[in-house]
């Protein structure tokens, strides 16, 4: 039984089964960034890619919520000089992170299943 997340018999966190749209984002610009997926290089991808301008501060609660759901894991770095040799997180997508966006990704294409030409039939 799953109760807010947390599988009771087993005490394990589970990942919620389907991401919302900001939260597959950010995993797809980590992955995106190969193993240099720092604070500012995820925002800077996330402009760069689909022209989503992001505060600092609402990464970083992003971060923190998958972060809690296991989605994604950090590890702390030295600084580079140019830092003043403060130091810095580098992020990385988990498995079950990895598994929680071909889960929604999958949910998503079979929604769009049978759609094609129908997008204009929309009603107003």
């Amino acid at each position: 039984m799953v109760v807010d997340n947390v599988d009771i018999e087993r005490g394990d966190l589970v990942p919620p089964r389907f991401l919302g749209e900001f939260e597959q984002m950010v995993l797809l610009a980590i992955l995106q960034l190969r193993g240099n997926a720092y604070a500012v290089a995820v925002l800077r991808e996330l402009d760069d890619r689909v022209g989503r301008s992001v505060s600092r501060g609402t990464l970083y609660k992003t971060l923190e919520r998958l972060e809690a759901k296991g989605l994604v894991a950090w590890a702390l770095e030295d600084g580079a000089p140019e830092r003043g040799g403060h130091p810095r997180r580098r992020f990385t997508v988990t498995a079950q992170g990895a598994s929680a966006l071909h889960e929604s990704h999958a949910a998503l294409l079979k929604l769009w299943e049978g759609l094609e030409g129908a997008e204009g039939e929309a009603s107003t």
